[in-house]
């Protein structure tokens, strides 16, 4: 066969390939994407003292890496340092890593009261953070602090900025996790 008339077919059979359509599955439904395996939970120390009281020590993130309607676990680990007087609420805020989306906020109040946490316990507290279907983000970043949720919405101060990342508003970075699309 002559080397023009194999280009030709060759090119031929290429545009064919492209419009080939997957047949339906035996239900009619077409199939769907697979979805990659679940990531493995991530361990991220931090070290972030607020307010001489409590130190975040370390954050666990489950799974590592998510697919947009994934909820992402999220455990917080607290020593405490000194006595606390007051009720300190925790705010989470889940940022697009581009800076394209509304925030997401996860605020809530621990499961046990702030007050009622004595020094030299490690307090662990535990929430779900919901990744909209079809958010159009690569990643998400989580931003977290404490502040007086009851009262005058002060927020309880980071005392060591220049040994935790921080955007110089008692927000402690915590993780940037990677979100990809269904």
């Amino acid at each position: 066969m002559p080397p023009a008339m194999r280009r030709a077919l060759l090119l031929f059979g290429l545009g064919l390939s492209a419009c080939i359509v997957q047949a339906p599955t035996s239900d009619g439904t077409q199939p769907t994407a697979t979805r990659p395996p679940p990531a493995a939970p991530v361990q991220v120390p931090n070290g972030a003292n607020f307010g001489d009281k409590l130190e975040l020590t370390n954050v666990i993130l489950a799974p590592g890496r998510l697919v947009a309607g994934d909820t992402l676990h999220v455990a917080l680990n607290f020593k405490v340092l000194a006595p606390i007087d007051r009720d300190w609420s925790i705010f989470v805020h889940v940022e697009d890593v581009e800076g394209r989306i509304d925030r997401l906020n996860a605020d809530h109040p621990p499961r046990r009261p702030t007050s009622q946490w004595k020094v030299g316990e490690v307090v662990r507290d535990d929430f779900e953070v919901a990744i909209p279907p079809g958010m159009p983000v690569k990643g998400v970043t989580l931003l977290l602090g404490l502040w007086d949720a009851a009262g005058d919405q002060q927020r309880l101060p980071v005392r060591n900025p220049g040994q935790v990342k921080n955007d110089g508003h008692d927000r402690v970075f915590v993780a940037s996790i990677p979100v990809t699309q269904p």
